[in-house]
């Protein structure tokens, strides 16, 4: 007898796979700041890992690659992942002799509330991750079997090996076709707005489709960097038309990337957001619906964008449903409590993108 997982879909399409670190996140419940906390709601989170969970939750067949330490911790984060159908068979349970600190990446997150802001504490040098040597992992391997692979700036951003690793991850899954979704994510605590810019830049020639118009250099005169960046002067909240210019600008650099998309939010306050969305696809830039709305946990909401932009390009979507399932699926995430947008049924996340709010009986 065949076995199989049958809540991925019937025919599961393309194969997905991300590489990235799992953490653990400790939330003091009810809002509270940590130096009130006598106790931590524990979960486990991290970009990569986040698109990955939320994939597989709407049926895709997922796969996440990370090293984790073959402790307690490292073994439950694992268990996580798999309990919401990620594949994690790649997944490295490290020694002590290969990852000497030995422990899993932590980061503390303050709820924020009202006008107060969210805030995240990170706990992650020396993790597994970080210390493992990635010159022993055959990458061609790796990535043997995918059709879809999802990287992401922090990453290489976590030490010399990790930044190595995913330039040559880059390079092969080009050269062996699969499609190469990469979202710079850049993270101030990790390294400067430069070092970004520059190893982020380094990897635009292998990009498919492209999340977020930053860390990138794109000088408007190679030759000449004092002329400036195409980005310069562009505000947070961009109008349509400051954004299809940076759309082309970049298009026009690297002609590789078929795809660029961007979620642009308005903050009202701590707790009330708008969000919309700009994208660029088969030579015309789009620009999606408002959606204003409470807000019960951020974190993970640029990965439930990127996640649903994925799948809405997997199954073939019109590009208006494209951007549109892809900022519905960030605005559902907002109403779940932990990293990933826990949400199995592709329905309710249709329903929201036809700002349609009924109960459904």
């Amino acid at each position: 007898m065949k076995h199989g997982n049958p809540l991925l879909q019937k025919d599961p399409g393309k194969k997905f796979i991300t590489i990235g670190e799992v953490m653990l996140r400790l939330t003091p419940p009810n809002y509270e700041k940590i130096r009130m906390a006598t106790n931590f709601e524990a979960s486990y989170g991290g970009s990569e890992a986040n698109i990955a969970l939320a994939l597989a939750n709407l049926g895709v067949d997922s796969t996440f690659f990370s090293v984790v330490p073959g402790n307690s911790l490292g073994k439950s984060a694992v268990r996580w992942l798999r309990s919401n159908d990620v594949h994690c068979t790649p997944v490295i349970l490290s020694t002590p002799d290969q990852t000497p600190t030995h422990r899993l990446g932590t980061y503390y997150l303050e709820t924020g509330y009202g006008i107060r802001a969210s805030k995240v504490t990170y706990d992650r040098k020396h993790s597994a991750f970080s210390e493992f040597d990635y010159s022993t992992v055959d990458v061609d391997a790796l990535l043997t079997g995918f059709d879809w692979l999802h990287l992401s700036g922090i990453t290489p951003a976590l030490s010399p090996s990790c930044a190595d690793f995913i330039l040559a991850c880059l390079k092969t899954a080009k050269e062996k076709g699969l499609t190469v979704s990469f979202d710079g994510n850049f993270r101030s605590a990790l390294w400067t707005w430069e070092q970004a810019r520059d190893f982020c830049t380094q990897c635009l020639p292998y990009v498919d489709v492209l999340f977020g118009i930053e860390p990138y250099h794109l000088w408007r005169d190679e030759e000449d960097h004092a002329k400036g960046d195409h980005k310069d002067g562009v505000p947070l909240q961009p109008s349509y038309e400051q954004q299809d210019e940076i759309f082309q600008a970049f298009i026009a650099r690297y002609p590789n990337i078929q795809c660029i998309a961007r979620h642009v939010r308005y903050a009202h306050s701590g707790s009330e957001n708008s969000l919309k969305a700009f994208m660029w696809y088969e030579g015309h830039t789009f620009e999606s619906k408002l959606f204003t709305f409470n807000i019960l946990d951020r974190v993970g909401g640029g990965d439930a964008f990127a996640s649903g932009l994925i799948y809405a390009m997997m199954h073939e979507y019109k590009a208006m449903d494209m951007i549109n399932f892809a900022v519905a699926s960030s605005v559902i995430k907002h109403t779940i409590h932990g990293d990933a947008n826990i949400t199995d049924d592709v329905d309710t996340i249709r329903n929201l993108m036809n700002m349609n709010y009924d109960i459904k009986r």
